[in-house]
């Protein structure tokens, strides 16, 4: 094939079908991430990230202010995790069936432990230690 017009009288040139398709790859990858930054335990210190009474048993509720997703594995233990997906930097979206699930790649974590149950994630998410306190759930 030549380096000349691929399909009729517009003019582009397989070299700039491979470059405009390379440009446009790279949109849709950036499109992927989300914007998730991650927070340090040390950045949500001291912040309550959710009240007991709307964190179900087996299951969960994200906080998209600050980026954690805070579980009840079994009654009365809570858990919180960074909402940031660790494949992509995309902000999970739900939690049921006892995971955490990302919308834009499918990847699942485990509520009890943050541990990849499906990827394409392949590291655990990050866990903020957590205390009950006057009825809301605070990072420690």
């Amino acid at each position: 094939m030549s380096d000349e017009v691929v399909s009729g009288g517009g003019g582009v040139g397989r070299r700039g079908l491979l470059c405009g398709g390379g440009i446009l790859g790279v949109a849709v990858l950036a499109g992927c991430g989300g914007g998730g930054e991650e927070k340090s335990a040390g950045d949500l210190k001291g912040k309550e990230v959710a009240k007991v009474a709307d964190v179900p048993v087996g299951g969960g509720k994200i906080n998209g202010a600050e980026k954690v997703v805070v579980t009840q594995p079994t009654q009365g233990s809570f858990k919180a995790f960074t909402a940031v997906c660790t494949h992509q930097g995309c902000t999970v979206g739900s939690v049921s069936g006892g995971l955490i699930k990302c919308p834009c790649h499918g990847s699942e974590f485990k509520i009890a432990d943050g541990s990849v149950q499906r990827g394409p994630a392949d590291r655990a998410l990050t866990e903020y230690p957590v205390q009950v306190r006057d009825g809301g759930i605070v990072v420690t």
